[in-house]
């Protein structure tokens, strides 16, 4: 009896199947991100020196401990 109150308590709400996504719909936020990515690698990559975007070196600081924990070299 009181293994029947237990199951009727949990219910499994019904999962309908989602349709996949269209390609053409996913495409420009894939290409948005991977534009984002590349502007994050370069900041944390090769800002500074001769191929710095910004002069002085606020960038480098700001991103220095991530250079770091990714293995670029800035010493």
């Amino acid at each position: 009896m009181a293994e029947a109150v237990a199951s009727a308590a949990i219910s499994t709400p019904a999962v309908s199947p989602s349709a996949p996504l269209p390609v053409r719909a996913v495409l420009p936020w894939a290409a948005f991100v991977g534009l984002l990515m590349l502007v994050a690698l370069y900041f944390v990559g090769a800002e500074q020196g001769a191929t710095a975007v910004f002069a002085g070196e606020g960038v480098h600081e700001w991103v220095h401990d991530g250079r770091h924990l990714l293995g670029f070299p800035c010493h």
